[in-house]
């Protein structure tokens, strides 16, 4: 089809990275369609394609830019007539971006939708409004509280990208919580680059508490989770919050990215190892039951050997429900850009590879233990013939996966009771029960 047979009003939005940036898209696409402009899927439909970047590691980067030259393959063959580019690798790299890959008709940062609206309908005039276009399964949406991080991280380039924490007032996320719920939305996933630092700078104090009372009273929604929790001044009067509320997950995702106090001192994250294990075990005597995930780096700047163990020796004391490991990567103008990138990526590898198979085994001797059960899930989707769901122990995507088989016909989003049968390293199995 080519660009003078296509509708000039069709626009494909392509999302890359993390939750955040799903959000970004969906609040763009949201605008788009209340501008009466048509979203679809396949970018070589589209006159317009807009490429929503990610920058935070290399990995990304490279996924980033590799979607980036392949819309600009499709403008030099004709197929498509505008391609725009946004978010943070555009954010930080535009200008490099620019020069190195001219099809690309316009650079914008992160949440430049007014910007975008006016290149895509240059005649359009009205406020920014319209709902967020859930791209996510209709049953669970990621809702963003706040945007931006404070935080002195020495390896992270968000707060270049992204800037100072800004929050969003209780109000509006009530409402936003609202509107997604009416449009079917059973679970609410909180995330942000710091989310316990909600309300700071708004309300001049920590106010994830009052966020969560707020949500959990008035949003309708099955299940609320909480994700990305800095520990460093973490909000613990969020705790009873947590415990007392049946529709927040009993589930706190909190980054620590190392345990060696020496790492953590120079990684800036401002906390020990024992505050960190203080604090591990006041979360779990207040709110019994919880689970925690956390993400840890490896291979950071003066990683030592005994640095490692003592990372390989905490985590096998089981204190932690959920993990993922990154191997690090050097980013430009952070504080530890300077101290250089050292360590082999064949040793980052192999220090990922030991510490997730010390995991693999916690969480496999941890779904053993829960044989015999019973649990409420939330179902996901069917895969031939079974049903995929999730527990409140896990969210989607990046944790465990329950699998039962049901005479009666399910759909996503509907809550049941199972009782466990079987039980794998990350897969749980089980059938219904009432």
């Amino acid at each position: 089809m080519s660009i003078q047979q296509k509708s000039q009003d069709t626009v494909s939005v392509i999302t890359l990275g993390c939750s955040k940036n799903t959000v970004d898209s969906e609040v763009l696409s949201g605008h788009l369609k209340a501008a009466q402009l048509n979203l679809v899927d396949d970018p070589e439909q589209a006159s317009t394609v807009i490429i929503n970047t990610c920058g935070f590691i290399d990995l990304a980067k490279e996924e980033s830019v590799s979607a980036i030259l392949e819309a600009a393959e499709l403008k030099k063959q004709g197929k498509i007539d505008t391609l725009i580019v946004a978010g943070c690798l555009s954010e930080r790299y535009g200008n490099d971006l620019r020069n190195e890959i001219p099809e690309v008709d316009h650079f914008f940062g992160t949440e430049a939708y007014g910007n975008i609206l006016k290149v895509v309908s240059p005649d359009l005039k009205y406020a920014l409004l319209g709902e967020r276009v859930i791209s996510t399964p209709q049953h669970y949406a990621y809702m963003k509280i706040s945007e931006g991080c404070d935080n002195p991280c020495s390896f992270c380039a968000i707060p270049l990208m992204r800037g100072q924490h800004r929050s969003k007032p209780i109000e509006d996320l009530v409402r936003e919580a609202q509107s997604l719920t009416r449009q079917g939305v059973k679970e609410l996933i909180l995330v942000a680059q710091d989310s316990t630092c909600y309300g700071l700078d708004i309300y001049g104090k920590r106010s994830l508490d009052s966020l969560l009372r707020a949500l959990s009273d008035a949003s309708g929604a099955e299940w609320i989770r909480l994700m990305y929790a800095y520990p460093s001044k973490f909000p613990k009067e969020i705790l009873p919050v947590i415990a007392e509320r049946d529709n927040i997950c009993s589930y706190i995702d909190m980054p620590m990215q190392h345990i060696s106090t020496q790492m953590l001192k120079s990684m800036r994250r401002g906390i020990t190892r024992k505050t960190t294990e203080d604090l591990i075990h006041h979360i779990k005597e207040t709110v019994p039951g919880i689970t925690l995930r956390t993400t840890f780096i490896v291979g950071y700047p003066g990683e030592t050997e005994e640095d490692f163990q003592e990372l390989c020796d905490f985590v096998s004391t089981g204190a932690l429900d959920r993990m993922g490991v990154f191997t690090y990567s050097q980013e430009d103008d952070t504080y530890a850009y300077i101290l250089g990138d050292p360590i082999p990526q064949e040793v980052k590898d192999e220090r990922r590879t030991i510490l997730m198979d010390i995991q693999k085994q916690i969480s496999h001797d941890a779904n053993q233990a829960l044989i015999g059960k019973r649990v409420r899930a939330m179902v996901e989707q069917e895969i031939n013939g079974e049903y995929q769901c999730r527990t409140e122990r896990d969210a989607p995507e990046v944790d465990n996966e329950l699998y039962v088989r049901s005479e009666t016909p399910l759909k996503p989003g509907d809550m049941i009771y199972v009782e466990i049968d079987d039980a794998a390293e990350f897969d749980l199995f089980g059938h219904i029960v009432e």
